[in-house]
């Protein structure tokens, strides 16, 4: 309707930049997890058990340590991505409210 308050839109605050930013980094961190996964489980089937030891079982070891990492930090991202989406909506109902009621005031004033 014309005269009425609208929602500002999506995309223009620094929360909504911030939430697309790490939602990139989620991304990108679930790949490398993703492909370091492949590698790890290349690694372990490809390499007889009598190979793997000193720097090879070390390698393997760490990278099964570098995939638990990060699982954990693209789950941790995802949280934290979720947070910011619920924040986003509050912030843009509360930001509505407010138009609203500015809205109203304005027009019994006239």
């Amino acid at each position: 309707m014309a005269g009425q308050p609208q929602a500002a839109p999506r995309g223009d605050t620094s929360l909504e930049q911030t939430l697309e930013k790490t939602e990139a980094v989620a991304a990108d961190v679930q790949r490398a997890s993703d492909n370091l996964a492949v590698v790890n489980t290349v690694l372990e089937q490809e390499l007889p058990e009598d190979i793997q030891v000193g720097e090879v079982a070390q390698a393997i070891e760490h990278t099964n340590q570098l995939e638990e990492k990060l699982a954990k930090s693209a789950e941790t991202l995802a949280e934290v991505n979720a947070a910011l989406s619920e924040e986003i909506e509050k912030r843009l109902e509360i930001t509505a409210l407010c138009q609203q009621s500015a809205w109203r005031s304005a027009s019994t004033t006239r």
